[in-house]
């Protein structure tokens, strides 16, 4: 049988698959802020780690693991952002695009500072978003 033969036999059989629609990539339960909050933990304690060394080397170390937190701090807000928030969310928590656009903005700037009270300011930041994120799992 010819390929093309075969092919238009299988379209009569073959269906696109039905279109699903969902909330999020994944049943919910797989977001959660905790892990921006565990990395910004983790770049604060960086920081009172390095602001209390006087061992260059250990210091280096400090920065170079606090830079790689920070950037996880951004990864887990994107994603909770782009694939856990939707319209509706924004419709009743008007406040979300700046919040996450500031909370982005200061991961960004833990990475260029050791003062712990940037650090401070992310972690209360990403716990305005917890909060909000855990008022839209009720």
């Amino acid at each position: 049988m010819p390929i093309l033969s075969r092919l238009i036999g299988l379209a009569d059989t073959v269906r696109p698959p039905a279109p699903v629609h969902a909330h999020c990539d994944l049943p919910c339960g797989v977001y959660d802020p905790a892990q921006a909050r565990i990395e910004a933990e983790s770049v604060k304690g960086c920081m009172e780690k390095f602001n209390g060394s006087d061992d260059q080397v250990f210091k280096t170390r400090a920065v170079i693991i606090k830079e790689e937190r920070a950037d996880l701090v951004k990864h887990h807000l994107w994603v909770l952002w782009t694939d856990y928030f939707k319209p509706p969310h924004l419709e009743k928590y008007p406040q979300l695009h700046a919040l996450f656009w500031n909370a982005t903005k200061a991961a960004g700037e833990a990475k260029k500072t050791n003062d712990v009270k940037v650090a401070d300011d992310l972690l209360g930041q990403i716990a305005e978003i917890d909060k909000i994120f855990w008022e839209t799992k009720k």
